[in-house]
């Protein structure tokens, strides 16, 4: 796949994106926060996570991710004590430490939720993740648990507005990178659509 940043997108590419793919919905108090695992901004991941805790917006949380090539710790691992430095209760933290991409964290995360909390006690979650996975997060969530009501927040430390991505040369070939994944990966029923 050719890198995409060294281009422009056009307007309507940038418009479509900016609609559709930019997904952060309007959040209310979940069952449970889902955080994607992730290997570059864990900080700012955790800094979200306290921030709903405080707020009340969670009960429960799993943080999911595997140990990265020349990582020496899982992004679970990384990610919940972040969190928990922040103050939010360790106890309230399920892990999932095996998952190496979107698909395997929802996934490998459904079997600890089902036996920490059942499957059926969770109504409602947030899926917090990088902002240029956006509704990536929740539509992988959708394909393997649908009867979940899904919420989306994103984060990112790129210093510049969402809608502006296209203007920084690296958000743009993540942010791309990411959208044209969207149409293949519903075809091989990686994900499916949501909303």
């Amino acid at each position: 796949m050719q890198d995409r940043a060294q281009g422009m997108p056009d307007d309507a590419e940038i418009a479509a994106i900016n609609a559709r793919h930019f997904a952060d919905t309007p959040l209310r108090p979940a069952d449970l926060l889902f955080v994607f695992g992730t290997r570059v901004d864990e900080e700012l991941r955790a800094d979200a996570a306290a921030r709903l805790w405080e707020q009340g917006l969670f009960r429960h949380a799993i943080v999911s991710g595997g140990v990265t090539p020349g990582a020496g710790l899982s992004e679970c691992t990384l990610i919940k004590a972040a969190m928990v430095k922040r103050g939010v209760p360790a106890q309230h933290i399920l892990e999932e430490h095996r998952a190496m991409n979107t698909g395997e964290n929802v996934q490998l995360s459904l079997p600890v939720i089902d036996a920490a909390l059942g499957l059926a006690n969770v109504g409602s979650l947030i899926c917090l993740g990088n902002s240029w996975t956006a509704r990536r997060y929740a539509m992988t969530v959708q394909r393997y648990w649908p009867e979940v009501d899904k919420m989306l927040l994103t984060v990112d430390g790129f210093g510049v507005p969402r809608h502006l991505w296209h203007t920084h040369p690296e958000f743009r070939r993540r942010v791309l990178t990411e959208w044209d994944k969207i149409e293949p990966y519903k075809a091989k029923g990686f994900i499916v659509e949501w909303p």
